[in-house]
């Protein structure tokens, strides 16, 4: 009954809420009749932002592979509702908060953009000045999905799904559209440094990391983890299926960032695809030097280690510089994963070695080979600076996931319990269960 009447509460508010939106003034659907519009741009960025909306799906089934079949349906689904939650935030108060005018380079305002007020087919010189503000703002959102679906890798198996919910509300708005404006707003106090992140590897891909990392050790090791009780990954094919769809995605997370049809845009598509093929091929026979078997596993993960660390500097560096970061991104991530086999820290599905270290190395390398003022190139001050934003990105998105994590644990507990956790999340979370029906099955219906 209790439960009923909690997720009453959550209609109601959605009713106000959405009510409230009908009464606001809005000028979104305002003449687009803007002499600094450029079609091709338009055309090239609505692509994109389909492009980095495939991405949350396909993160779906990269992960979901990697569980044990209990659990693939929960796993899946807690990337893909990302898509809802994260959509309504973003466009009630997400986006203002992100781009809205700065107070003190720390945060937009949170009524300047709210409900996509003010969100309008109009250029905006300082955020989108050959596109429409509105197509800015939708391929903005679809970087706010993907990030706290990152997280759930790491507290695969384990945690509660409706206090999964509060808690990337929770992150979003104080770790997420900080960091973002930050980095990416003109007076974000970042930006301002000359912190250089073409694509989110700070902003998404360290901020995921961290809260990753923070998840893991709050919720601690699944059941039988210490005893090596663990299940092996359910379905590989998915997670090639996973990684070939966040590859091809990923085209928009970079080179969309671009903002434009334009030869930087042709300069980030090509380096994303050639860091993350160094960091494969580099991956899979960094194993085998160790006497591992070449693996389906390792290629994918290599895979996105390399789109992960390019992600920061993919507009800014050249192509062989991108090989370069592709190569020493697989080799430290790995090295990174190896290390925390060898810990008592249960991630399930390796998001901080991979996602977290990835952003750190890409950005480090950002500060090095960024075009004309990196430490490459002669200057210092741009690595210094990346070096302390590393430092403050790294305190802010770790310190501030565990109080959230604390925070959401005392609204909802996080963690499952030991008997759900046996039986998997799949059922005991959604009355689901993942199956695959035999050949003479099939045929027999």
């Amino acid at each position: 009954m209790y439960r009923t009447r909690r997720f009453l509460a959550v209609i109601i508010l959605f009713a106000v809420v959405f009510t409230l939106g009908l009464f606001l003034p809005d000028n979104s659907q305002t003449d687009a009749k803007d002499a600094s519009l450029n079609f091709a741009d338009i055309a090239w960025m609505l692509t994109a932002a389909g492009l980095v909306l495939l991405m949350t799906p396909g993160l779906s089934f990269f992960y979901g592979g990697m569980v044990s079949k209990k659990n693939i349906i929960s796993t899946m689904l807690q990337s893909f509702i990302a898509l809802g939650v994260m959509t309504v935030l973003w466009v009630t108060v997400g986006f203002s908060l992100s781009f809205g005018s700065s107070f003190h380079g720390l945060i937009g305002n949170p009524f300047d953009f709210a409900f996509f007020r003010n969100v309008n087919l109009h250029t905006n010189a300082a955020l989108a000045p050959t596109i429409p503000l509105m197509l800015f703002a939708v391929f903005q959102m679809k970087f706010a999905i993907i990030t706290p679906a990152l997280i759930t890798g790491s507290f695969a198996e384990r945690v509660k799904f409706n206090a999964y919910l509060v808690f990337i509300i929770l992150f979003s708005v104080f770790i997420y559209c900080p960091l973002a404006h930050w980095t990416w707003h003109p007076d974000g106090f970042l930006h301002k440094w000359g912190v250089l992140d073409f694509a989110g590897g700070t902003v998404v891909h360290m901020s995921a990391g961290y809260a990753a990392l923070a998840g893991a050790m709050f919720l601690g090791p699944r059941t039988g983890f210490m005893d090596n009780k663990h299940s092996e990954p359910a379905n590989i094919p998915y997670v090639i299926l996973g990684s070939g769809m966040l590859w091809f995605g990923w085209f928009g997370f970079n080179s969309g960032s671009a903002l434009g049809a334009n030869t930087t845009a042709v300069l980030a598509f090509t380096t994303t695809v050639v860091a993350s093929a160094a960091a494969m091929m580099s991956w899979i026979f960094f194993d085998a030097a160790r006497g591992k078997k070449v693996s389906a596993m390792g290629a994918c993960i290599g895979a996105v280690v390399g789109l992960v660390a390019i992600t920061p500097a993919c507009g800014y560096v050249t192509v062989p510089q991108a090989l370069f970061i592709g190569f020493i991104s697989a080799i430290v991530s790995n090295l990174a994963v190896r290390a925390k086999n060898r810990s008592s820290l249960d991630d399930t599905l390796d998001v901080f070695p991979c996602h977290g270290i990835g952003g750190i190395v890409g950005m480090i390398m950002t500060g090095i080979f960024a075009k004309d003022v990196g430490l490459f190139y002669g200057h210092t001050s741009t690595l210094l600076y990346h070096m302390l934003a590393l430092v403050i990105v790294s305190a802010y998105s770790f310190g501030g996931s565990y109080i959230l994590y604390i925070i959401t644990d005392k609204i909802v507990p996080l963690r499952v319990s030991e008997e759900d956790e046996l039986e998997g999340l799949d059922f005991t979370q959604h009355g689901e269960r993942y199956k695959i029906k035999k050949p003479e099955d099939i045929l027999a219906a």
